[in-house]
């Protein structure tokens, strides 16, 4: 009677996630991120409860550490696409209509003013959007850091409800896909996080040095950037050498390409990342791209990292089946031979 009551109540729970999940379905990216927040600065918390401080002390500590790293995260960016666009605009009328192309006895001209203005319409689109969702922005900013405390504060109570549910012997399911959470969502945030600070202070060096407008916005693009796998930050320097070149600057273009794809690109991935990889989600970095990719496409921005979470919850259920094989392959050889020792 126990069990099928426990059975009822996980029943009852799925659903009525699943209508919270329609009801809220408008904050529900702030939900999910603020559950992978909280999943990250759990440890945080637990070692300030360790030193004396208490629970609530703690959670609200760890809490502001969420919301500091949010707004950080966006509000560089957000701020200098609204304040700069008028540069942005302004590299991109620089740009000739026309460019000519020659190749040994080939020739030929490229227009480019219709890319140039659908950039110059995409940013001031943009630009204005940002200033229209700012209110929306600050609620969904007040949203997770309620969401954030609250989880920290009482971080036993979903996995409490799915123990009691599930028979003794299937616990070690949950408890190894918590643990492939935790370390998925520590390469997501902690691995991509330092590796895009450290391009961003590259970044803002080398804009610096080759002289470009804005140097601060193009290093907020690159650390950003650095959070698509395989790509990264290279994208946006190769787009500053075709620019540079389709202007005349040639000497900067080239100069862009070979100090920004060694300092910017590959820098940070080849010190940073070998430095802490450790951290890494057992996931290789082509799987990590389609779960990028696949989650980006289909659920938005939450897709960078549900995406690559999905796809290592994934594997992690496929080791497991793997392991159960063998396991009964194992027992079936052992049975095999203790019946021939028998029949002896």
């Amino acid at each position: 009677m126990v069990l099928n009551r426990q059975r009822l109540l996980g029943v009852l729970l799925v659903a009525l996630a699943t209508l919270a999940a329609a009801v809220l379905a408008e904050v529900l990216r702030t939900v999910v991120f603020a559950v992978t927040v909280a999943y990250v600065l759990y440890p945080l918390r637990q070692r300030l409860v360790g030193r004396g401080l208490s629970r609530r002390i703690a959670c609200a500590a760890a809490t502001a550490v969420a919301f500091a790293g949010a707004t950080l995260l966006v509000a560089p960016l957000l701020y200098a696409l609204y304040r700069r666009r008028s540069e942005l605009i302004a590299i991109l009328e620089g740009i000739p209509d026309f460019v000519p192309i020659s190749v040994g006895g080939f020739e030929t001209v490229v227009e480019i003013a219709p890319f140039a203005a659908a950039a110059e319409a995409f940013v001031r689109d943009v630009a204005l959007a940002l200033a229209g969702a700012a209110p929306v922005l600050v609620l969904e900013l007040v949203v997770f850091t309620f969401l954030v405390y609250g989880i920290l504060y009482r971080p036993g109570a979903v996995g409490t409800a799915v123990l009691g549910v599930l028979p003794a012997e299937y616990h070690d399911i949950p408890t190894r896909l918590h643990e492939r959470t935790r370390e998925t969502l520590y390469s997501i945030y902690v691995l991509q996080a330092a590796t895009a600070a450290g391009t961003f202070v590259l970044a803002l060096a080398v804009f610096r040095l080759l002289g470009y407008g804005s140097p601060v916005l193009l290093a907020v693009v690159a650390g950003i950037l650095q959070f698509i796998p395989v790509v990264g930050p290279s994208v946006l320097i190769v787009a500053l050498g075709a620019g540079d070149f389709l202007v005349g600057e040639t000497a900067r273009a080239i100069a862009v390409l070979v100090i920004g794809l060694v300092v910017v690109a590959f820098v940070p991935d080849a010190v940073i990342r070998t430095q802490l990889a450790d951290w890494t989600g057992r996931i290789s970095p082509g799987l990590y791209f389609v779960g990028f990719v696949g989650g980006i496409l289909t659920l938005g921005a939450i897709g960078v990292i549900v995406g690559p979470l999905v796809v290592s919850l994934l594997l992690e259920v496929i080791d497991m089946l793997s392991e159960e094989g063998a396991a009964a392959d194992a027992r079936e050889e052992g049975a095999t031979v203790t019946s021939a020792d028998a029949d002896r």
